[in-house]
């Protein structure tokens, strides 16, 4: 399993709550303003946004590579960020192959890059999805009616606070003729998330 977590990162998020508190109570936050801000920003906040990125990287190779090497610089090329909280997350693109398969979870709690895959599935959430997908992969792939090629390694991704991974799924075969737009509407969350081929 690749990615990381520590007792900062819990320590950090409960610093945040805490000094949000605080702010509420001395009057200098708007806690209706907040949630309004975060109503905003989750209504941005889609699968699309990760399909797009997807079907730009299948139809631009050097979009691709910037994308793999530095997925944060690289989203602004579509409109896009990893912005929307105290700080911008980092966000580390894995690519499917015919020899690789990447999953992502968050064994912790639940980090996942809201900005491009829209508000967590309640699975991606749940005790035995964080659990099981680390020790068992291919299980949990095939109950989601998914199953990996024996001679395919599957490496599962590790999000943090700090750090959130997005799966850039392989393009699927016959899709030449279609558009960007077009091969944007294949993408799902599942495939974003590598529960799902596409």
């Amino acid at each position: 399993m690749s990615g990381d977590h520590g007792g900062a990162t819990t320590a950090l998020s409960a610093r945040v709550r805490h000094v949000e508190a605080l702010l509420e109570q001395r009057g200098l936050v708007d806690p209706v303003e907040l949630d309004r801000a975060l109503t905003a920003y989750l209504a941005k906040a889609s699968p699309a946004s990760g399909a797009r990125v997807v079907a730009r990287s299948w139809v631009d190779e050097d979009f691709r590579q910037r994308l793999l090497d530095n997925a944060n610089l690289a989203l602004p090329e579509v409109g896009l960020s990893m912005g929307g909280g105290l700080q911008e997350q980092r966000l580390k693109v894995v690519a499917n192959t015919a020899a690789a398969h990447n999953v992502i979870v968050c064994t912790l709690c639940s980090c996942y890059p809201i900005a491009l895959l829209g508000p967590s599935p309640s699975w991606y959430k749940s005790e035995g999805y964080r659990s099981r997908v680390v020790r068992d992969p291919r299980g949990v792939l095939h109950e989601f009616g998914y199953d990996v090629p024996a001679d395919v390694e599957i490496t599962v991704w590790d999000a943090s606070a700090e750090s959130r991974h997005m799966v850039l799924p392989r393009r699927p075969v016959g899709t030449d003729g279609l558009s960007e737009q077009e091969l944007a509407g294949l993408v799902t969350r599942n495939g974003l998330i590598g529960v799902a081929a596409v």
